[in-house]
């Protein structure tokens, strides 16, 4: 006997379904109210303890002091006006599928800086090499400029403020990006052509010069 179709059981549901990319969101200022909060934290942050001298843990717990005030006040205006129930919270916690999703990124994250930083030091690349050691000087140099809480607010604003620029003068960025590219390779081979005539002058080899690749 064939079961019927209502004692079939129904094909599973997905319930997971593909969350959009709130990051890509906020630094769009698609979600405006994200980004207003983010922009307001990151200032009153930033002030608080460059320019009023709050320590960090200063200022977390003064953060906490007055969530817990607020809260407080909010139960009692509550049960003062005799509405029924507990305040809905929920949407403030934080999901177990947005837990696993967070640190399943930053382990890829993590892995492709390992993976990065490996090539670069065991390839035998030269001017990558002196490029990623150049980059961290100049890191060091800012670093002895500006403390680590100033680099961090420089790079929320500049976060809120660069992709947005980029989405609307896109057309205008790749063509100049492009010449940029073009005329950067010009230089890289060169560069790289004299450098290679000297270490075969050092090591006594003749090798043929590098030819420069057709950029299209």
């Amino acid at each position: 006997m064939s079961a019927s179709p209502e004692s079939q059981p129904a094909p599973p549901t997905t319930q997971h379904q593909e969350n959009p990319d709130w990051v890509r969101d906020i630094v769009l200022w698609r979600r405006k109210d994200a980004g207003i909060l983010l922009l307001v934290a990151a200032t009153v942050t930033w002030v608080a303890m460059e320019i009023y001298g709050f320590t960090f843990i200063t200022l977390v717990s003064w953060l906490a002091m007055t969530i817990v005030v607020c809260l407080f006040a909010w139960g009692n205006l509550n049960r003062l006006f005799n509405r029924e129930g507990t305040p809905d919270l929920s949407r403030l916690e934080i999901s177990e599928q947005t837990t696993v999703e967070t640190a399943t990124l930053c382990h890829q994250r993590i892995n492709e800086a390992i993976r990065t930083v490996l090539h670069m030091g065991a390839a035998n690349e030269w001017f990558v090499f002196a490029g990623v050691v150049a980059s961290f000087y100049a890191l060091s140099l800012v670093g002895s400029y500006l403390d680590l809480l100033t680099i961090c607010y420089i790079g929320i604003l500049g976060g809120l403020t660069l992709p947005l620029t980029y989405v609307k003068n896109e057309e205008k960025i790749n063509e100049y990006a492009e010449k940029l590219r073009i005329k950067s390779e010009r230089l890289y081979f060169m560069l790289r052509e004299k450098l290679q005539k000297m270490i075969n002058k050092l090591t006594g080899k003749q090798k043929e010069p590098i030819k420069e690749q057709k950029t299209e």
